[in-house]
């Protein structure tokens, strides 16, 4: 297949010869005849399969189709608002759309197209909606900042599109996007692109669109094959930093994204790795759009190496040359992952997608491949392999069979017959016996054990409150007023702990006064060790 065989403008043909693309890919040839015919659509793609394109090329379809058309003409000076309106979550994404439409549409004559984002300027954005609009591009928040002074005309759109529909409502635009739609003509054409449409995005879906046509063409369960994963366990943060350092001194790396957790790691991070000698800078979304704009336009350039970014660029960068993507911090959604993922392996080449992960980050690993339904590989380097064991990312269950062995050791199941010793008693209940008490529900507090029934007591040595094997928190340190020991009723509490006050003389009356400390009035809590930070 072929983009001529599609039915499209021989002008915008024209303009993908020129961008040397021949054959469309999966979701470009399932999803342009059924846009091209108005039809509403729910597109789940991956991301990089050319999604940008099967909306872009359909929008441009209906501008040439409208300016042949004696009743959509528009007068000169008149104000009619774009015939085209694409929601995207991130500028970065915008921006992105932005230079698709200009892309596909350079033989398009005075094709007007813009972008309406947070973080820059009003003047230019006024200006641009006042004129002459086919397309817009815009963020929910800033596009409603024009709907509410008046200044954005939507009357006229005749196709909506939702670009990362589930992103935008985990940001929490879902309140904007219902208000941006209540001033869209009904008769529109409405399509919907997401990872996913399920809860929340398929509630929306079936509000906004009518009889819909259900496009999937790759899910977040599909492998990349042309993007191979790693996973390095690191001891600690300095070994997790040897870690990166080798991975971004490989000779097979072009440029590299380096994803961190939060905008103050991406800060710190490319501050350390401009010092060591790298090519590199920072982008999140802390900084003005005009810093933004000069990043990207350095990594498009090849002026950049190496790129640390948060989580804003995970769904907003097209560049081919990226051949590396390196997780230094996790995300917090396991879904991110995928997206991260996706910025390098596009355009037909292959990639590298590394994640350095602590200990710490186990629970997250675990949601990452229960999302993705695949294990990452565990992979070493020569030199740095890690001195502890590797982490076991799922428990093991009892090798014990029903009615005997070690007790289940997951999560209780409260179904009848489950694992544990004495299945046969206290039949009906989670642990198969007696863990309930009989027949007791689960939700229920259970019933007082009775001799010979259920579990036997286990053997405990009585608790003592001066032993120091139950004190878990006291460690050796040299001020005594971290250790949290115990001590006799009447006497001193030690100092460190949720209160830090003098002993109460019952005898005297009334209460002692309070020692003075840094802190005024309330609490006197001691500064706590700061875990997996960082230190400039």
């Amino acid at each position: 297949m072929s983009f001529d065989t599609l039915g499209l403008n021989p002008a915008i043909t024209r303009a993908l010869t020129d961008a040397g693309y021949t054959e469309p890919t999966d979701v470009q040839a399932a999803a342009i005849p059924p846009a091209l015919e108005g039809r509403d659509l729910m597109v789940a793609s991956s991301t990089g399969s050319g999604k940008t394109a099967s909306f872009i090329l359909p929008a441009l379809q209906r501008i040439l189709a409208a300016r042949g058309d004696n009743a959509k003409r528009r007068e000169k000076g008149v104000v009619y608002g774009p015939r085209v309106l694409v929601l995207a979550p991130t500028r970065e994404l915008a921006m992105q759309v932005d230079k698709a439409a200009m892309t596909y549409g350079r033989h398009v004559q005075g094709l007007r197209s813009t972008t309406v984002v947070g973080g820059v300027p009003y003047g230019a954005q006024l200006k641009a909606l006042r004129g002459p609009l086919d397309i817009l591009i815009a963020t929910p928040g800033r596009l409603l900042d024009h709907l509410t002074s008046g200044k954005a005309i939507l009357e006229n759109v005749e196709m909506l599109v939702l670009d990362e529909a589930d992103r935008m409502l985990d940001m929490g635009f879902i309140d904007d996007i219902r208000t941006v739609v209540d001033h869209l003509p009904e008769g529109r054409q409405t399509v919907m692109y997401s990872a996913t449409f399920v809860g929340h995005v398929g509630r929306l879906a079936q509000d906004l669109l009518r009889e819909p046509q259900r496009i999937e063409i790759a899910s977040h369960t599909d492998t990349h094959e042309n993007i191979e994963q790693r996973l390095h366990w690191a001891d600690n943060k300095s070994h997790k930093d040897a870690l990166l350092d080798h991975l971004l001194t490989e000779k097979d790396m072009e440029q590299a994204v380096v994803f961190t957790s939060t905008q103050r790691d991406a800060d710190w991070l490319a501050d350390r790795l401009a010092d060591m000698g790298h090519q590199v800078a920072s982008l999140h979304g802390g900084m003005p759009q005009g810093r933004r704009t000069r990043v990207l336009q350095g990594l498009r350039n090849r002026q950049l190496k190496v790129l640390v970014a948060t989580d804003v660029a995970a769904r907003g960068i097209d560049v081919p040359t990226i051949s590396h993507v390196i997780n230094y911090g996790l995300p917090m959604k396991a879904e991110d992952y995928v997206h991260r993922i996706g910025r390098t392996g596009r355009a037909g080449r292959n990639g590298l997608a590394v994640t350095l992960a602590e200990r710490m980050d186990v629970s997250m690993i675990r949601r990452i491949q229960h999302f993705t339904t695949q294990n990452i590989p565990v992979a070493t380097i020569s030199g740095l392999e890690p001195k502890q064991p590797e982490p076991r990312m799922f428990a093991p269950r009892g090798d014990a069979k029903f009615g005997g062995g070690k007790p289940f050791q997951g999560r209780p199941s409260h179904g009848k017959g489950g694992f544990g010793h004495n299945a046969g008693q206290g039949a009906g209940n989670g642990f198969g016996g007696g863990g309930f008490g009989g027949n007791q529900k689960p939700w229920q507090k259970p019933q007082q054990q009775r001799a010979g029934e259920g579990f036997a007591p286990r053997d405990r040595a009585p608790f003592d409150r001066d032993s120091a094997q139950h004190n878990r928190y006291s460690v050796d340190r040299p001020n005594d007023r971290h250790n949290s020991t115990f001590v006799p009723h009447g006497q001193q509490m030690p100092r460190g702990g949720a209160f830090d006050r003098a002993p109460v003389d019952r005898n005297a009356g009334g209460f002692a006064p309070r020692k003075a400390g840094p802190s005024k009035g309330g609490f006197n809590k001691p500064q706590r060790p700061r875990q997996g930070g960082f230190s400039r």
